[in-house]
């Protein structure tokens, strides 16, 4: 009795190993999530990276029937947490919010994992518009004179940013080398101690994502001198965007999400369509048009494509540049 039991357990045990090899998609799909997912926040607490995660958490949460964790690792503009997500259980049970440092990142620095090979691509989730300011006491009142004022001082200005190898950063480096400015950067640990300097004069610009600098805008503290995507921004209309001033001018933040490679394609199908069918509902959509932040999903491929495009893209600027981190 005994022998013929341990027959059919065998049997059992073969038949569940022989559908497993033949549909392994199958299988795996329908046991995601099996315990609590961690979204990674590459940065501090605050900002779009915080905003994007807190939208998400809950939805998420509600659709799985599974805890979400949202777990802060900032440091190194991004590389800490992206990392940590690199050598994750490649489970598709770590997700990590990555943005345009991403992609500038390997143009500027050796990192402890491989961009393209370590990590997936799920989705990109949209892009973000830049905004170019000042202090409301600089002379100039718009960019096209700001460039004049810039050009007869070479050397004399600054501009400040979140910090070194941001979208920011390499926005304003585009421009100098477009209009052949003399314009020195200084990278701060963040928004928040830069803004001060700028309002009081100690730095000339800012430049920051644009849905940070409305409400000092708005408030009278900062005057807006051009947003860098191709057109103007639905939420400062009345701001002109560089392209018209430097024709076909166009940087945008990045925003996506991605896994460990080697997560399942299953798994990494089923979070894209997830996360995707969450980011179209109205409600969010209204919050992320609160954000200026333009949803513009992409299957996994073409996140991963566009991720080594953007990647060369940046590395030849930096080389043609001659750039450093600070």
């Amino acid at each position: 009795m005994k022998k013929n039991l341990s027959r059919r357990q065998f049997a059992l045990q073969l038949g569940t190993l022989s559908l497993s090899s033949v549909n392994p998609g199958l299988y795996a799909q329908t046991q995601f999530p099996t315990h609590p997912v961690t979204l990674i926040v590459p940065n501090a607490p605050g900002g779009p990276f915080d905003t994007l995660a807190r939208l998400l958490q809950p939805q998420l949460q509600s659709l799985w029937s599974q805890t979400v964790l949202v777990e802060y690792k900032a440091g190194a503009n991004t590389v800490l947490g992206t990392d940590f997500t690199a050598k994750a259980t490649p489970n598709g049970q770590t997700i990590c919010i990555v943005a345009t440092a991403h992609v500038i990142n390997p143009a500027l620095r050796q990192l402890p994992y491989d961009t393209v090979n370590d990590l997936s691509g799920v989705t990109l989730l949209g892009n973000s518009n830049i905004l170019i300011s000042a202090s409301p006491n600089f002379p100039a009142n718009n960019f096209k004179e700001a460039i004049a004022l810039i050009k007869a001082n070479p050397g004399k200005f600054s501009y400040a940013t979140p910090g070194a190898a941001s979208s920011m950063h390499m926005a304003m480096e585009l421009i100098k080398q477009s209009a052949g400015l003399d314009l020195l950067h200084v990278p701060f640990k963040g928004s928040g101690p830069a803004y001060p300097e700028v309002i009081a004069g100690r730095v000339n610009f800012m430049v920051d994502s644009l849905f940070a600098s409305v409400p000092l805008v708005k408030g009278g503290r900062l005057k807006p001198l051009a947003s860098t995507a191709l057109r103007r921004s639905t939420l400062l209309p009345e701001v002109e965007a560089v392209s018209e001033t430097l024709p076909g001018f166009n940087v945008n933040g990045l925003y996506g999400l991605v896994v460990a490679s080697g997560t399942p394609k299953n798994v990494i199908a089923k979070l894209h369509d997830d996360i995707v069918a969450i980011m179209k509902r109205p409600e969010t959509q209204e919050k992320l048009g609160e954000m200026g932040l333009q949803f513009t999903p992409t299957s996994p491929e073409k996140f991963d494509a566009l991720i080594k495009s953007d990647i060369e893209k940046w590395t030849q600027l930096v080389k043609k540049a001659q750039l450093k981190l600070e």
